[in-house]
């Protein structure tokens, strides 16, 4: 049904469904600026004691702070975690355990797992532990970001199974001298400035912050979007209905064309003639 008035009435469906399109949109748009960051202040150094908790998970606002603390470094207790990740390059880390000089919230020592730095081979991750080992253990102030302890894994087929590749605080503990009773922080730390001679600082960035989405607004939008879909579905049912219309009044104006031409009432069906003229 090519007609003026139909054509019309599709271009004004469609500025209709355009304007609801363009509504769903705005409402998607205001769903996102609506949304609230969830923002931590990670890069305030704090203290260690404020922020990190012994023999329990690190809460969520602590993951990812920056956190100082003075004490000394373990020479006994260098170790190496191979497969570790530096900016994309894969090498070793250098990690040792370090222990705050003041107690922590008992009232009790605690010990920290600290990742110094990364190598890009084992040799050099040796060589940068044996000049470590024969520094004095003096106080220092350590500053770095603290993370959440890593689940130990398995070693895998055809690999040293003495070879560490997570930073596994529980299974840390187990390698660690001297450290009687001591608490345990359950987090570690990736040591932040200079780092040791012969290692590079290992990349640890800021956690990233995370966006909430306002749902009612999504919800308005998907509501725009329908009735733009219905706006369409409109036209098409009223020339659907006008189109069958039309058909019907042409099919009862051929009948009656028929049963006038054969002599028949009109309103009758027309039929192939009387029995007599059959026979």
């Amino acid at each position: 049904m090519v007609r003026p008035k139909w054509i019309a009435a599709l271009l004004l469906a469609l500025v209709i469904a355009g304007a609801f399109a363009w509504l769903g949109q705005w409402q998607l748009e205001r769903a996102v600026e609506s949304g609230h960051v969830v923002e931590h202040p990670t890069e305030t150094v704090k203290p260690l004691n404020e922020i990190a908790t012994v023999n329990s998970p690190p809460t969520t606002a602590g993951v990812g702070q920056l956190v100082t603390s003075r004490g000394t470094f373990s020479a006994t207790d260098y170790g190496i975690l191979v497969g570790r990740l530096n900016d994309g390059a894969a090498g070793y880390w250098v990690i040792a355990r370090f222990t705050p000089a003041a107690d922590d919230a008992d009232g009790k020592t605690a010990q920290l797992a600290v990742a110094r730095g990364w190598a890009p081979t084992e040799q050099k991750a040796k060589a940068a532990i044996a000049q470590l080992r024969n520094q004095p253990e003096t106080p220092v102030t350590l500053t770095g970001r603290l993370l959440p302890s890593e689940a130990p894994e398995a070693p895998k087929e055809n690999t040293d199974p003495f070879a560490m590749k997570d930073m596994a605080v529980a299974a840390l503990v187990n390698t660690w001298h001297g450290i009687g009773d001591s608490d345990v922080y359950s987090s570690y730390l990736v040591e932040h400035g200079t780092p040791p001679a012969g290692l590079t600082a290992i990349y640890s960035p800021p956690p990233i912050e995370q966006a909430t989405v306002n749902w009612l607004n999504i919800f308005y939008a998907a509501e725009w979007a329908i009735f733009a879909g219905f706006a369409i579905f409109l036209w098409y049912r009223v020339v659907k209905d006008a189109w069958e219309k039309q058909r019907e009044d042409a099919e009862t104006a051929y009948e009656a064309a028929l049963a006038a031409w054969r002599g028949e009432p009109v309103g009758q069906p027309a039929t192939g003639g009387t029995e007599t003229e059959q026979n």
